[in-house]
């Protein structure tokens, strides 16, 4: 990430794009629905008709200029990552089971503990 911030302000014609995706994928659903008794591919290509339409007018606005620049520098940080070895892989998922194996039996042996008070305190319990 860089710490750089931006607070650029988002024109009329960006909000006028965002208010007319959200229209076509309002028409592609009623779409959906106006067309109750046709087959049933073709009231699923206006769903998709819609989002595409919706797709490609947020594509030319400030939000998708905006989303293809987080996608090129989420795979720029993508290419920074280094992944562990198999052998370091296997090492670590064994110290997390044996981990989980003790502090299993700990809280096991802590319940048998607090029954045993409980039942010596307060002559109840099982």
């Amino acid at each position: 990430m860089t710490d750089e911030t931006n607070l650029q302000a988002v024109g009329a014609a960006d909000k006028v794009k965002l208010g007319l995706g959200v229209a076509a994928v309002a028409a592609g659903v009623a779409g959906y629905y106006l067309l109750g008794t046709s087959p049933a591919w073709l009231r699923w290509i206006c769903v998709v008709a819609g989002l595409a339409v919706a797709a490609l007018l947020l594509g030319f606005s400030r939000y998708g200029s905006d989303f293809r620049q987080f996608v090129v520098s989420a795979r720029v940080e993508l290419r920074k990552i280094v992944w562990p070895t198999r052998e370091e892989t296997g090492k670590t998922t064994l110290v997390v089971f044996v981990f989980v194996a003790i502090a299993g039996f700990f809280f096991w042996g802590l319940d048998l503990l607090l029954a045993w008070a409980t039942r010596a305190l307060t002559g109840q319990g099982g």
